[in-house]
């Protein structure tokens, strides 16, 4: 029997998880995560949150703090073994079929998840139907009109555990347009955020002074109009209206 997306998807993810964290609290990683978490507190502080793919609760034990209430979903049993370790809610499931009530939550997001479910409408309806009225959502894309996109290109596949590489899981890339047409009915896109518009490689962070002035170029740029949409990862901020 071939197995489907999901097992792919799943089985990718619990190797994964045993190197995740690896790189992620210091450089590179950690400026992504900083520009990200920086939309979380934004609009969710003081709400009740869901994160969509929360992995080893990285993002969400940060949510936890500004939150009322803050509950991770994931598809990995490694990834959520690492989150339920630091104390997280979290729930096993799928970003098409989570296991929440409707409009229990005044904000869901979502960092880079959404590009590795191919039903990916599906997927945005059912984290719509989670949200409250003038609720928030945070929805991450990858962009294919990127620098890193081109650095994935030129790249070639990167080892992520013993015996895989990220070629083995489904990744699409969207422009904004693309994403903004994926957004169900009831939902206004209110703005664009993008991250990792200027780096070329994460390896420029090896070097401290150098990867301290990427730092602080990515922030200017990641909101500027004229910039943000080169973002490598593209962060829709949508409100549902009804």
């Amino acid at each position: 029997m071939t197995p489907s997306a999901a097992d792919t998807t799943q089985t990718y993810y619990d190797r994964f998880s045993e190197t995740y964290e690896r790189e992620r609290h210091h450089g590179y990683h950690r400026m992504i995560d900083e520009l990200e978490l920086e939309l979380i507190t934004r609009y969710g502080a003081d709400g009740d949150v869901f994160e969509a793919g929360c992995g080893t609760g990285l993002l969400l034990q940060h949510a936890a703090k500004v939150a009322r209430s803050a509950v991770g979903l994931d598809l990995s049993r490694g990834m959520l073994g690492a989150a339920a370790a630091r104390g997280l809610r979290v729930v096993q499931g799928s970003v098409t079929d989570v296991p929440l009530p409707s409009a229990s939550v005044d904000l869901v997001y979502s960092m880079k998840v959404l590009p590795h479910v191919p039903p990916i409408r599906r997927a945005l309806e059912e984290l719509t139907r989670l949200v409250r009225p003038g609720g928030h959502l945070l929805l991450e894309f990858y962009n294919p009109w990127s620098l890193r996109y081109l650095a994935k290109r030129l790249g070639g596949p990167a080892p992520i555990a013993a015996g895989t590489t990220d070629h083995d899981v489904y990744t699409r890339y969207d422009t904004v347009a693309d994403a903004r047409a994926y957004l169900p009915a009831g939902v206004e896109l209110v703005g664009v955020r993008g991250v990792r518009v200027l780096t070329p490689t994460s390896s420029v962070f090896q070097v401290e002074s150098v990867g301290r002035w990427f730092a602080r170029a990515e922030r200017a740029a990641c909101d500027l109009p004229w910039l943000r949409n080169l973002g490598g990862f593209l962060v829709l901020i949508a409100r549902k209206v009804s």
